[in-house]
């Protein structure tokens, strides 16, 4: 015949090579598990009619006939015809065939691995896959007939199908790892006739002995294309069918190698005459006959072993329990990795908090400010509602968080919302959450704030901007009442404590009607007050020395600290925007400063004055001008100091954008 019309299919072991189906052009070969096909394959995993093999177009094809668990070549599934090439691996099922061309054109027979060491030790199937975890797609009614599997298989399968089920239902509620190991060796024993089982896993360099699962372990497992023949492992977890058994004597290192390195599990046999037994004296008595070895992987990286041997001279494991012992191990992959996203998380969270912790705490050591540490640490055990008054900028914020996280509370959530800078549909919605279609634009349900914060602290900023209609709702709430969302109707409680803010003088708010009588005494359980910056200027250099440490940490540049003349330029400033100017003045300093100290001429501050207090100190001098020219000057000054954005200059002096390009023209002021 021509070259290339004849053509050969070999099946591949583990030990070399099994049958040889010969292909000849002009014939379609059939291959599955019917007796009618041409290639008949003895594999459960394999369709009745699984794929079929044709010459046509001077190359040899091959394609899937919508076979169960399909066909791959070379580890690509098919999806059409694909024209086949010398020593192109097919698979079907377990089956592994080789497709050549000439039979010399076949490979060496592999040599079995340290077959001189295992001295007996014979692996006689491996398991990369099982058919416990296969998708099963929908099945036709000749797809149904062709998997069709006898009333003891169906059995069999449908109990450990049950015992997974239950596994994964358990593993899910285990507390930690060897909870996690103890279930599932409790299970494995169960399900397979083995008298010992353990879970191993390759130790590092530098670490002790394993006491469980550790951060450090499960966030370096083994990569895919690390080598790990060789590895020293750690048991991690031992069980025994025998409660008065209980050393783990650990079989045959040329298994667990081997398994190591190709990724899949192996049953071996002829185990009892293992020489590379841990304990060799005990070998008589441990009399094992076979031996499961099966890798525990997430995502192709190795995170364990899992070793069951079987020492009843009448008995045997076998394939099924091969199968069996897969399915857990992949389980069990998926758990570890969930243990290790949680352990994660939860190490990232508490460092999280504790640099939430650290930016909330107050710095300076006044008089003033030692007052309202003590007061925090008087109210903070309470569940009390708090009330924190004070200038803009002042730190009413982090006088708050330092209540939550000195509280009971501090392990739950703190929650701030500004209620100024939300209209009232809008704040309503943010406080109490909305449902979806409850008003245009909600296009989704929303938790709301005080749902966020259950079992911890909501900070409402700047309370005396909320409106009647809404302070009605907070009021409910504080007095223990559940709510419920915008457009809903389910009641909802939730238990939080509120810390709330202001800067305006609410007295006055509740004579003008805008603000609540019975709310008012509901918050101010407790009132605090934070002084403005101005009280306390000894603080003002060991804030400024803190900010100074930070942004430049931050942003990495060279700076030792302040001149003596910054520093006391700083200390006779009235700072009329408290804390929070000061901070903005030290980052501004540290962003455009040249020296190796923060000189007078990097700190730049403003020209805006408090009550009629000077900027820099001095007493007030009478000049005879106008209120015409004393507001051109302030309008300048205010131009200037703003780099000539009139937005932002019109929102200082409170008026509109149009009035203030009116005085511009009027007065004649032009950019300089």
């Amino acid at each position: 015949m021509p070259a290339g019309t004849t053509a050969y299919l070999v099946v591949r072991r583990d030990d070399g090579f099994g049958d040889v189906f010969q292909l000849v052009a002009g014939q379609t070969y059939t291959m599955g598990r019917a007796p009618s096909n041409r290639v008949v394959l003895k594999d459960d995993l394999c369709s009745r009619e699984h794929a079929e093999v044709g010459f046509s177009g001077g190359r040899w094809r091959v394609r899937d006939l919508n076979s169960l668990n399909g066909t791959r070549v070379n580890d690509v599934r098919l999806d059409g015809e694909w024209e086949l090439s010398p020593n192109d691996d097919v698979y079907l099922g377990r089956t592994h065939l080789l497709f050549v061309e000439d039979m010399n054109q076949l490979p060496d027979v592999p040599q079995q691995k340290d077959e001189a060491k295992s001295e007996g030790v014979s692996i006689r199937k491996r398991l990369g896959q099982t058919r416990y975890v296969t998708p099963v797609p929908q099945l036709s009614e000749s797809q149904a007939e062709d998997t069709a599997a006898g009333p003891t298989q169906r059995h069999a399968l449908s109990r450990d199908l049950s015992l997974l089920y239950r596994l994964a239902l358990d593993m899910g509620s285990a507390g930690n790892y060897d909870e996690l190991c103890r279930i599932v060796l409790d299970a494995l024993l169960e399900a397979i006739p083995a008298e010992v089982g353990a879970i191993l896993s390759p130790s590092r360099e530098g670490e002790g002995p394993p006491t469980g699962i550790s951060s450090r372990r499960l966030q370096t497992p083994l990569q895919p294309s690390k080598s790990l023949r060789g590895m020293e492992l750690e048991v991690t977890a031992q069980r025994h069918r025998d409660p008065s058994l209980k050393n783990y004597i650990r079989v045959s290192d040329y298994v667990s190698n081997e398994v190591l390195d190709t990724r899949e599990a192996v049953l071996a046999e002829n185990v009892a005459r293992d020489r590379y037994l841990r304990n060799r004296e005990s070998l008589n008595d441990l009399g094992a006959t076979s031996l499961i070895c099966a890798p525990i992987i997430f995502d192709g990286s190795v995170l364990g072993l899992i070793h069951l041997y079987c020492t009843d001279p009448h008995k045997a494991l076998d394939a099924e329990d091969l199968e069996f012992a897969v399915a857990v191990a992949k389980q069990l992959g998926g758990v570890i990795h969930q243990m290790q996203r949680q352990v994660s998380l939860t190490a990232e969270n508490r460092s999280l908090r504790e640099q939430l912790h650290v930016e909330s705490e107050l710095v300076g050591e006044s008089p003033a400010i030692r007052e309202v540490e003590q007061q925090i640490a008087r109210v903070a055990g309470t569940n009390a509602t708090c009330l924190i008054r004070g200038e803009s900028g002042s730190g009413k914020e982090l006088v708050a968080r330092a209540i939550h996280y000195s509280s009971p509370r501090r392990d739950g959530p703190i929650v701030c919302l500004n209620c100024a800078a939300l209209t009232e549909t809008l704040l309503e919605s943010e406080l109490f959450g909305h449902e979806k279609g409850s008003f245009t634009g909600a296009t989704e349900k929303k938790i709301g704030k005080f749902e966020a914060a259950n079992h911890g602290t909501i900070f409402l900023d700047e309370i005396g901007e909320m409106n009647v209609g809404t302070q009605a709702k907070l009021l409910r709430i504080l007095e223990g009442h559940p709510f419920e969302r915008v457009g809903g109707s389910v009641p909802i409680r939730v238990d939080v404590r509120v810390v709330a803010a202001t800067n305006q003088p609410l007295e006055q708010a509740i004579q003008e009607g805008r603000f609540r009588r019975d709310l008012f005494f509901r918050l101010q359980v407790v009132e605090l007050r934070v002084p403005p910056l101005r009280e306390r200027k000894s603080d003002v250099s060991i804030l400024a020395e803190h900010f100074l440490r930070r942004f430049v940490r931050e942003t990495g540049r060279k700076i030792r600290g302040f001149t003596p003349a910054a520093l006391r330029k700083m200390e006779e400033y009235n700072w009329p925007g408290n804390v929070r100017e000061l901070r903005n003045v030290i980052e501004r300093a540290v962003a455009l400063g040249t020296g190796p100290q923060l000189d007078v001429n990097d700190i730049w501050l403003s020209s805006l004055e408090i009550g009629g207090a000077p900027a820099l100190g001095g007493e007030t001098l009478y000049r005879p001008v106008s209120l015409e020219e004393i507001e051109k000057d302030h309008i300048l000054k205010t131009l200037n100091y703003t780099e000539w954005n009139k937005s932002q200059s019109a929102t200082i002096l409170n008026i509109e954008r149009s009035t203030l390009d009116r005085k511009i023209k009027g007065y004649g002021l032009k950019h300089p």
